[in-house]
């Protein structure tokens, strides 16, 4: 039965998800399931439901997640020779969109880095200051 109330938990926001997206459609396109995991991160976060309300079936889904993906591959390999003829300019979008991702996130990952230890030091240095 607890394995149940998980489903349930997964699935309701997932379906939260599919409905928001439909509802949004006409204005940005976000999988519905994209959505539902960030409405199921906010529940979490805001403590509307508990980890241990999907903990086991979550911990699951994550360690099987390579089942997930099976379709996807299939439906690649079904469909190579329309990929074939455009191989080289997906593997070049691949290429500059991961290298222009892998700086964006480094630059924001040092600027908040940068900022979290000037806080930290000014803070250190109030606290020697105040002690003296």
């Amino acid at each position: 039965m607890k394995i149940i109330k998980q489903l349930f938990w997964i699935f309701l926001f997932s379906l939260l998800g599919e409905g928001v997206s439909i509802l949004i459609s006409n204005f940005v396109a976000i999988p519905g399931s994209v959505i539902g995991m960030i409405l199921l991160f906010m529940a979490l976060h805001f403590d509307w439901i508990k980890l241990s309300q999907v903990d086991e079936v979550g911990t699951w889904l994550t360690d099987n997640m390579a089942i997930l993906f099976v379709p996807a591959g299939v439906g690649l390999m079904t469909n190579f020779d329309l990929l074939a003829n455009v191989w080289l300019q997906l593997l070049i979008i691949m290429v500059v969109t991961v290298s222009i991702m892998m700086w964006f996130v480094g630059t924001i990952v040092q600027k908040v880095m940068s900022k979290n230890g000037q806080k930290l030091n000014k803070t250190r240095i109030e606290r020697t200051d105040s002690n003296a």
